[in-house]
């Protein structure tokens, strides 16, 4: 069913589409079958919808990034975003161009997902997560509610990220202006779990299997395997030893 009050200027839509009152469909777009989308979303020209993909009211697909001329970094996208089959796109979350999304993805509400960023499969991103540009995510991996995903950061899979937990890529808080070599997000490795309201410094590494616990702030790599704790974090036991 597509209302008569919805705004389509595209003609590539698959088989069962429903399209609901108020949304707004920029050339260019294609919808996979069984796509759902409720009242008020903004779609605009070149995104991609694959089959099954239910988007919610407010949702804004396709935001090109602006700099308003207070941002150090060069705005680099490509007027494109891909969202796989069966993923699930929150109220009033926002999605910029240059961004894939993989299948069977739910995002949250509220949540904003920069340009250049990848996310895998069967992952979740829960309300008001907001993930910063050039950054990836990989499969399986579960991102829960208030969390920062910085800029140039790289999350592998099956990873854990609790609730309120920031990340950061600028050791020297903008002062020495915006270098893409300096400027660098942690680098979390495949199935690190991180507690909640942990802080995680420009640049650290975590090991693969690794553990955060809540409140930590990682200043320095943390071990394969280890678990942290503290302010600074340091190493107060082996994961296997966590009982």
């Amino acid at each position: 069913m597509i209302s008569k009050n919805a705004v389509i200027n595209t003609s590539d839509i698959g088989d069962n589409v429903e399209i609901k009152d108020y949304a707004v469909i920029g050339k260019n777009v294609q919808l996979g079958n069984h796509v759902i989308i409720h009242p008020h979303v903004t779609i605009e020209p070149g995104v991609i919808i694959g089959d099954g993909v239910e988007i919610f009211p407010g949702a804004y697909i396709g935001k090109e990034p602006k700099g308003a001329g207070t941002t150090q970094r060069k705005l680099d996208f490509e007027k494109k975003v891909f969202i796989d089959k069966n993923c699930s796109i929150g109220p009033n979350s926002i999605i910029y161009y240059d961004v894939e999304i993989g299948k069977n993805t739910l995002i949250g509400d509220n949540a904003s997902i920069r340009e250049k960023v990848k996310i895998g499969e069967f992952c979740l991103l829960s309300r008001c997560v907001t993930v910063n540009y050039n950054t990836s995510i990989g499969q399986r991996t579960k991102i829960m509610d208030m969390t920062h995903i910085t800029g140039n950061c790289e999350i592998g899979d099956d990873v854990f990220i609790s609730v309120l937990v920031a990340t950061t890529n600028d050791r020297a808080i903008g002062k020495l202006g915006y270098d893409e070599e300096r400027v660098q997000g942690p680098k979390i490795s495949h199935r690190v779990a991180i507690g909640a309201g942990a802080n995680i410094l420009p640049g650290v590494y975590i090991g693969e299997g690794a553990v955060v616990a809540a409140a930590s702030v990682v200043s320095k790599d943390v071990p394969a395997e280890k678990m942290v704790a503290g302010n600074p974090a340091r190493v107060i036991k082996t994961v296997g030893d966590i009982g």
